[in-house]
């Protein structure tokens, strides 16, 4: 009898700095997407540098991973993972905040370089590689000669609280569509709003 192939399980990682001083912060979006995720779920901590829980989503099961590392160190935590899951490149979406991006836009991208993204590069730079997907959630324009990691870091206005609230929700759904039914269609629909401005 031929062997049914079970689907591999994805993870979702969610970028950001760990303690409650960084709540509410642009730099820690990706952490609110995975915790909308999560729902009820309880994170627990890895046998490496990150927590983590699991949920299903259309018989899928997916991994929400959280490093416990500092943003900069984010690569640590994903090799920690990586060494444990073996999971392939493209079984990793990563999520994060994105100066460059319109505040409330959100992008699916494939592979690509780090885009000034400390947390971003660190993750290149462990894994060797650029070649993996990533969610990016839009915080800019960053304010002229402002800088960028202070902008990052700093608490989130109540206007944008608002608008943050309704792109993570949209941010959680992009998420569980590219488990359930891939990056292509997935991109299609959440990327539209950026293409047709």
């Amino acid at each position: 009898m031929e062997e049914i192939l079970q689907p591999r399980i994805k993870a979702i990682i969610g970028l950001g700095n760990p303690g409650t001083i960084y709540d509410n912060t642009r730099h820690n979006l990706g952490f609110e997407v995975v915790d909308r995720l999560a729902g009820k779920a309880n994170f627990k901590a890895g046998r490496g540098r990150y927590f983590f829980c699991e949920i299903g989503a259309a018989s899928r099961k997916i991994v929400l991973l959280k490093p416990t590392t500092f943003m900069n160190h984010s690569g640590l935590a994903i090799v920690d993972y990586a060494a444990e899951a073996s999971p392939s490149l493209g079984e990793m979406l990563v999520i994060a905040d994105d100066f460059n991006l319109p505040f409330g836009l959100i992008r699916l991208r494939r592979s690509g370089s780090d885009g000034g993204h400390k947390g971003l590069a660190s993750i290149i730079y462990h894994l060797g590689s650029q070649e993996f997907p990533r969610l990016r959630l839009g915080v800019g324009p960053l304010p002229e000669n402002a800088s960028a990691e202070e902008f990052v870091l700093e608490k989130m206005s109540e206007r944008e609280r608002e608008s943050a609230v309704e792109m993570v929700a949209r941010a959680a759904e992009a998420a569980v569509m590219w488990v359930t039914v891939g990056y292509d269609m997935a991109a299609a629909r959440f990327n539209r709003a950026i293409d047709e401005n």
